[in-house]
C-alpha cells in the first residue's frame, strides 16, 4: 500500500482551504496522481465549496482533508457529514487538524477528544488518532494569520476513520429464532412426570376398576321431551306489562296500537256535526270540514283532535 494508504485504481478527493500553500497543494496532488494512475481519479475541492459540489453519494475510496502541509483547516459537523456522504462504504478518511491541549473559550479550535467524537457522530467507524506533532514556526504564524489565535498549547493531530460497509438507508433482514430449546433428540424436552399424567393407554381402558360413563345415561325423561313451541317464543310487550310497544317491537303490539289510533274517531256531543259548520259547536273537531252523511267515516289529523 502506498503513502496515505492509497493504491492504484482508487478514487481520491483532496480537500484544501485558503491557508494551504499553493506549491504544497500541487505537490500533494501530483504525488497522489502518481499513486492512483491517470483517468481523472483525483478530485481537488475547496473546503468551503464542497457542499455545493456535484459529487454523488459513495464517490470516493479515500478522502484527504487538511493534509496539505501548512493547512489550518477546521472541520465542522456539516463538513464531516458531507465527507461521510461522498465516501464509499468501507472507504477511508484521513485528516489533519489543529487542536488545543485544554478546552478553552475559543470555539473554533477543538480538543483532540472532541474531534474524535465529531468524526464518530458523522457516521464514521474505527476512528483513531494516528499521530500528534508540534507546530513549526511557519505553521504557528499561519494560525495567527488565518485563525487569529494568539495562545499556546496547539498541536496538529492526524486522525483516520472509515465508513461502514453499508450505505445510508440500506436494510437487511434479521434472522431471529424464538424456538424453544430442544432436548438431545432435537425435540422440546418434556417432564416425564407430566407426560405420564396425561398419557392414556389401552391397558388403562381395560382396567376393571375404571368406570366409563355413557353420556346418554346422564339425560332423564324430562330432558328427552320435545319442548312446546309457545314456550320458546319470546314474551310480547303485553305479557311484560308494557302499555307501549318496544322500539324494535316484533310481537305485533306496535301495529295493533297504530291500527287503534287510526280507527278511533271522536264522538259527537250534539249529534249535528254531519250537518255542517252552521249546526256545529264552537269546539267541534269537524269545524271547517264539509257536511257528510251520518255514519260516514271521517279521518281527522292529530292537530284537530281535542276534547269537545
Amino acid at each position: 500500500m502506498g503513502e496515505y494508504g492509497v493504491v492504484p485504481g482508487q478514487r481520491v478527493a483532496i480537500i484544501w482551504d485558503s491557508s494551504s500553500p499553493v506549491e504544497a497543494l500541487k505537490d500533494l496532488v501530483t504525488k497522489i496522481q502518481a499513486l492512483v494512475g491517470a483517468d481523472n481519479r483525483v478530485s481537488v475541492e475547496n473546503i468551503n465549496q464542497l457542499s455545493q459540489s456535484a459529487h454523488r453519494e459513495s464517490s470516493f475510496d479515500v478522502i484527504l482533508s487538511g493534509m496539505v502541509p501548512g493547512s489550518t483547516a477546521q472541520h465542522s459537523a456539516e463538513l464531516l457529514a458531507e465527507l461521510a456522504r461522498i465516501l464509499k462504504p468501507g472507504g477511508r478518511v484521513l485528516l489533519k487538524e489543529l487542536v488545543i491541549t485544554e478546552s478553552g473559550n475559543n470555539s473554533r479550535i477543538k480538543t483532540a477528544a472532541k474531534l474524535l467524537t465529531a468524526l464518530t457522530l458523522s457516521g464514521l467507524v474505527e476512528v483513531k488518532e494516528l499521530q500528534k506533532e508540534a507546530l513549526t514556526p511557519e505553521e504557528a504564524q499561519s494560525v495567527r494569520e488565518h485563525l487569529g489565535y494568539q495562545g499556546n498549547g496547539l498541536l496538529i493531530v492526524q486522525i483516520e476513520g472509515r465508513k461502514p460497509n453499508f450505505e445510508v438507508g440500506s436494510s437487511s433482514q434479521l434472522k431471529l429464532s424464538f424456538a424453544k430449546k430442544a432436548g438431545p433428540s432435537g425435540k422440546p424436552s418434556v417432564d416425564p412426570a407430566t407426560a405420564k399424567l396425561w398419557t392414556l393407554s389401552a391397558n388403562d381402558m381395560n382396567d376393571e376398576e375404571m368406570d366409563l360413563l355413557d353420556s346418554d345415561e346422564l339425560l332423564d325423561s324430562e330432558d328427552l321431551k320435545k319442548p312446546d313451541p309457545s314456550s320458546l317464543r319470546a314474551p310480547s310487550c303485553k305479557e311484560m306489562g308494557k302499555k307501549k310497544a318496544c322500539k324494535n317491537c316484533t310481537c305485533g303490539l306496535a301495529e295493533e296500537l297504530e291500527e287503534e289510533k287510526r280507527s278511533s274517531q271522536p264522538k259527537s256531543a250534539c249529534g249535528n256535526c254531519y250537518l255542517g259548520d252552521a249546526f256545529r259547536c264552537a269546539s267541534c273537531p269537524y269545524l271547517g270540514m264539509p257536511a257528510f252523511k251520518p255514519g260516514e267515516k271521517i279521518l281527522l289529523k292529530e292537530n284537530q283532535l281535542h276534547d269537545a
